[in-house]
């Protein structure tokens, strides 16, 4: 891997942790102001991170990680599975605007995780529930579950993007969503 990217993307990982830190002791937010919007509207945005996230309206990654406007590229999709539309937003965020890490963030009391545990989903919804069942198999127990799917959809970010962008490091997370802690999975 080339250095430059490397320590691009270690700094931008670190960024994430200390904004993590801040979030769950209420120390900060990120900078939403008039200045930083304009800044970001004049200037364009240079994003430090990609996160596929989980479109649940309890998880804000602009907050859990305290980033400001311009900071995170994010992206929400049910249950953070990665599809074509998902991965063709990451690659205009990587390819455009040299996006160093991507993080897929999947988070606990995750209703598409629990539908796919129990078997339940109908409607248009099914297909997505099904592609995290057959990824996670027969675990009933949540975190578990949670983790199993992190961890494919790292796989599926990682072979998606492995001959076009070998210098993009790609890692997991799970939010607690009851501590609004973090867990990087390694």
């Amino acid at each position: 891997m080339n250095k430059i990217y490397e320590n691009l993307w270690e700094d931008s990982l670190e960024k994430l942790k200390i904004g993590n830190k801040k979030y769950c002791n209420g120390t900060s937010i990120g900078n939403v102001s008039e200045n930083i919007r304009k800044e970001t509207f004049e200037n364009g945005q240079f994003p430090f991170a990609v996160v596929i996230s989980c479109s649940d309206s309890r998880v804000i990654p602009e907050s859990i990680f305290s980033a400001s406007i311009g900071d995170l590229f994010i992206i929400r999709v049910v249950g953070n599975v990665v599809d074509s539309t998902v991965t063709a937003s990451m690659e205009y965020a990587i390819g455009h605007l040299n996006v160093p890490l991507v993080l897929v963030l999947g988070h606990t009391a995750c209703g598409a995780i629990t539908a796919a545990i129990n078997g339940n989903a109908t409607g248009r919804i099914k297909e997505t529930i099904d592609k995290i069942s057959s990824v996670i198999g027969d675990e009933k127990d949540d975190y578990k579950a949670s983790v199993i799917n992190v961890n494919a959809n790292v796989k599926a970010v990682q072979n998606a993007i492995a001959n076009d962008y070998p210098q993009v490091k790609v890692i997991g997370a799970i939010y607690l969503a009851d501590s609004g802690i973090v867990e990087f999975i390694d």
